[in-house]
């Protein structure tokens, strides 16, 4: 059945679409999908605007509080629950992720080095959902160095760059070799084989590019020489209309099988002097290419219209020698989409497998541009598509799920987003890749509000067995009417598993009153990441007049996870209760995480709302906004920063030093795509070949290659030196344990960086990282020192560098005043109130503690901290409990390897202790501690059973 289901069922017939041009536009009215009476029965924009304008009214005749707001500023009213409910994750999602890691370990550790690629996909797509992109970055990073095949090698390359969105910055091309290494290499994607090892290396393009140049040279020159040679002494005429051909009999023979046959064996043409070669579909210059190429095996002095010539003749007289030549060939002639469009067409046709691939490359690296030429989509989405790909070796499932994820990403609803998925499934052969293809087609559905294909789709995702499909079925039902249904179906799944969040939260969609806010409530305690609970209450509190209420609710969610739609609700309450310029700051936050966001459920841009504002609140000139932004810098409010910064920069949008403050800004607020975008903008707006590179080198360090980004801060001095500069190079030395000499090159820096002009917000930091080498050093008044200077320019993290140097020097009491003071002046002080536990007794400690997962349950030292506690205690149970909890919303390594430490020390069983220390290292396969306490384990599994008895 599920081989089947694929082919068996088309929604709207789409295949049939694909005849036409207008089914491949992301967003076009085209796409626009039907909808049936039953569905159409379903909340639409009228009854949302219907809705909202009850509430409003409802509200407003409740109190006279709200009388005064501008239709403007509230276009659509007020915050619909219906409107917030949460998607369902279009991510391969297990119901018990740790275990599944673990498994996948496990098989890792026994498979055959051509399977390892698939494997690690499979990892990446767990990874995936885990909304952790380093994680997902490195799954994919270990897909493309264990595969083997070419194919393999330019789609995972092509997924690599576009992780990274390299096309952002300016005067980079597509096919430009990003991070200079050869795991994203176009030209190293085409080296068949298996050379796990090779993929860090350096990249070798400019090398090759010189030494193919010399190579061409000396080509031309031995081919032109052939040519001479050659025309006098030929034993053979083809004759093609008119023109003769002079050949050697005994090279053309030796071209392949056939044609030896036909000039050597018993047919007429082995005694001709001349043989008629007019309809065998070759010119003449093709024929005289023919004859070149048999004596000196080259190509490189024909034109590509020649060199398709001789790969038709190729393939008609199975010459596998020139075959070859002529594809890897025309492979090398591709260098943009027009181009590729033009060959790929010869390449299917004359089953070319590396021109094929070369095409298929640059479609890949030019994502997503390429998703809306209709041409492209065609090859890749068309009747005959997959098959046409398949043989020719261009058809795989890694191939259609980079397709399909980023089809998602800039439309999920369109046809072109159903149709790659379909070939998804179709390409689909081991389980969780079948689980995969159907879930995310069932999502994609439900987004379509084709409920009944939803439901279809999602039950074939249980059957093939993911299990999270099941609240899928649900949320279709419930969509179509069947309210119990889902309310039971959820039910179910809460029995029959271990409890989750995200179970409580489903469930709560499909009850009412205190039984929803009870499972709200539990979906929060068992996961507080989850935003949809927070987002509930809040609207809930709003629609009872309480609007600072449901500002604190949404509050504790945005104090430790940032994202535009918690932002947005929040400045929606602030314009309820008129605080513009809490409302202001909120929009602008969320339009630098997200500079496209749409307000109002999608129905106002956020820059519109940004210009109805600013009327209402007072104007800032660019020095009022650097006294403003030292403010909010200086008590720890990121978000308030961030805003600051946007302003800045709709006054200044050249200014790559502000886009650089706001990556700073945006990786405290762990916003790593967001991050490396304003970082690849600072790197675009640079006014100076220093400035650039200095930025490029951030790049190059926030994406794991130190070196090169040591490179970058060495070649930015030599040109002038400045602060970015060499902080640069001494922030990546100092991530690495370092010895008194490095550490004295590290202050040296640091040291020069200070005396290089620059604003007091870098200066602070760069005293504060100054205090933190001295410190390490047992150089305690020198860092003291730097700290006092550093919060003398107003930078108030130094009160925790500055309690850690009154700790080393055994006075607790000043360093816990000294955290105080940080907790009193930070915005965001979780960290703070987790940094004083360190300086108290154990029960303060605990109380710390006990607020700083409060503020940010994200942070895991404390419950590392409290399971430590309860194991001094013999309460091992409660121990691994308050570790697990944690680990249920954020499989930390730490966590890991600590519960597995727990579980040794308790004496549990090796096989145990083993699956623990394999879910850390599909995390970290380099983690020293894990690797240690896994070779323990494994060592123990390998005693002699007779000293295990004695042991015993």
């Amino acid at each position: 059945m599920q081989h089947n289901i694929f082919t068996t069922m088309r929604s709207l017939k789409l295949v049939d679409g694909c005849k036409g041009t207008q089914i491949y536009a992301l967003n076009t009215p085209s796409s626009t999908t039907t909808t049936s009476p039953q569905q159409q029965s379903n909340i639409n924009d009228d009854n949302i605007n219907k809705i909202i304008n009850n509430r409003v009214n409802s509200l407003r005749s409740k109190s006279n509080q709200f009388n005064s707001f501008s239709e403007n500023l509230l276009p659509y009213g007020l915050p619909v629950s219906d409107l917030i409910e949460p998607p369902i994750e279009p991510y391969l999602k297990s119901l018990s992720f740790i275990e599944t890691l673990s498994e996948i370990s496990r098989r890792l550790e026994t498979a055959k080095e051509i399977d390892k690629s698939e494997i690690y996909m499979e990892q990446a797509s767990l990874f995936r959902g885990l909304s952790d992109p380093k994680l997902l970055r490195r799954g994919l990073r270990s897909a493309r160095q264990h595969s083997i095949d070419v194919h393999s090698k330019i789609v995972l390359s092509a997924w690599l760059r576009f992780e990274r969105r390299e096309d952002e910055l300016v005067g980079s091309s597509s096919m430009d070799c990003g991070g200079g290494r050869v795991i994203e290499c176009p030209k190293a994607s085409f080296i068949n084989g298996y050379d796990p090892e090779s993929v860090y290396d350096p990249c070798p393009c400019r090398q090759s590019v010189r030494l193919f140049d010399q190579e061409e040279e000396e080509e031309e020159e031995e081919c032109s020489t052939s040519d001479e040679d050659g025309d006098g002494d030929g034993d053979l005429f083809f004759c093609i209309g008119d023109e003769e051909v002079r050949c050697y009999r005994c090279k053309i023979a030796s071209l392949s099988i056939p044609l030896k046959t036909m000039l050597y064996g018993g047919f007429t043409e082995s005694w001709r002097e001349k043989i008629n070669f007019t309809h065998n579909e070759i010119s003449v210059n093709g024929m005289r290419a023919v004859e070149v190429f048999s004596r000196t095996k080259k190509l490189d002095s024909f034109s590509a219209d020649v060199v398709l010539e001789l790969l038709y003749f190729a393939n008609k007289f199975c010459c596998e020698e020139m075959k070859i030549a002529c594809d890897l060939h025309l492979s090398s002639l591709v260098c943009n989409l027009e181009d590729a469009l033009v060959l790929v067409e010869y390449g299917l046709e004359e089953m070319a497998y590396l021109l094929v691939a070369s095409c298929l490359q640059i479609f890949l690296r030019e994502l997503p541009r390429s998703l809306y030429n209709s041409d492209v989509m065609r090859l890749f989405c068309g009747p005959e598509a997959k098959e046409r790909l398949k043989k020719v070796g261009h058809a795989s499932f890694t191939l259609y799920y980079f397709l399909s994820q980023v089809a998602m990403e800039e439309d999920m609803k369109s046809n072109t987003t159903v149709m790659l998925l379909e070939r998804l499934g179709e390409c689909a052969a081991v389980g969780w890749q079948k689980q995969l293809a159907l879930h995310q087609l069932g999502c994609v559905m439900l987004e379509r509000k084709e409920y009944k294909d939803a439901q279809h789709w999602f039950e074939a995702a249980v059957e093939a067995g993911h299990s999270y499909s099941l609240v899928g079925i649900a949320r279709s039902k419930y969509k179509r009417g069947h309210k119990y249904f889902a309310y039971k179906q959820t039910n179910s799944l809460i029995s029959e598993y271990k409890p989750i969040g995200w179970m409580y939260q489903e469930r709560s969609l499909y009850c009412n009153g205190k039984e929803k806010i009870m499972d709200l409530n539990t979906a929060t305690e068992l996961d507080p990441t989850l935003s949809y609970p927070y987002k509930y209450r809040a609207v809930a509190l709003v629609d009872e007049n309480q609007i600072k209420p449901a500002i604190s609710e949404i509050n504790k969610i945005i104090g430790f996870k940032v994202s535009p739609d918690c932002l947005e609700l929040r400045a929606w309450c602030s314009i309820l209760i008129e605080d513009y310029d809490g409302a202001l700051r909120d929009i602008r936050a969320l339009l630098t995480l997200d500079p496209n966001y749409m307000m109002y459920h999608g129905k106002v841009h956020g820059e519109y709302l940004v210009e109805l504002l600013r009327k209402h609140v007072q104007q800032w000139s660019q020095a009022d906004c650097w006294m403003q932004l030292y403010d909010r810098w200086s008590s720890v409010d990121d978000i308030g920063s961030l805003a600051v910064v946007h302003q800045m920069l709709a006054n200044d949008p050249g200014r790559s030093l502000l886009r650089f403050r706001q990556s700073l800004l945006l990786l405290r607020l762990n916003c790593q795509k967001a991050a490396m975008r304003s970082l690849r903008l600072a790197r675009n707006h640079s006014s100076s070949e220093h400035e650039r590179l200095v930025y490029e080198g951030w790049i190059l360090y926030d994406t794991g290659h130190r070196e090169e980004a040591l490179a970058k801060a060495e070649e930015s001095i030599s040109i002038q030196r400045s602060f970015e500069a060499f902080f640069l190079k001494a922030y990546a030395l100092a991530d690495t344990s370092l010895d008194s000499e490095s550490s004295s090159y590290v202050i040296q820096l640091l040291e020069e960086a200070l005396r290089c002009p620059s604003d007091g917000l870098r200066k602070g930091q760069a005293l504060n990282n100054l205090g933190s080498v001295y410190a390490d050093c047992d150089k305690l008044d020198l860092a003291a020192d730097c700290y006092v200077n550093a919060l003398n320019i107003r930078h108030t993290r130094a009160h925790q560098g500055l309690a850690r140097v009154y700790h080393l020097k055994n006075q607790r009491k000043a360093a816990y005043d000294e955290m105080a003071k940080l907790i009193d002046k930070a915005r965001n002080n979780a960290s703070a109130y987790e940094k004083r536990s360190e300086y108290c007794d154990r029960d303060m400690a605990r109380s710390d503690l006990s607020m700083a997962t409060q503020l940010d349950p994200l942070r895991t030292y404390p419950y590392r901290y409290r399971a430590a506690v309860l194991m001094d205690d013999h309460k091992e149970a409660e121990a691994i409990a308050e570790l697990s909890k944690a680990i249920a919303f954020k499989p930390d390594l730490q966590l890991l390897h600590l519960r597995a430490a727990f579980y040794d020390s308790m004496g549990d069983s090796l096989s145990t202790l083993r699956d623990y220390a394999r879910q850390q290292l599909c995390l970290d396969p380099n983690h020293a501690d894990t690797l240690e306490l896994y070779k323990k384990a494994q060592d123990r599994a390998n005693e002699p059973l007779h000293i295990k008895r004695s042991i015993l």
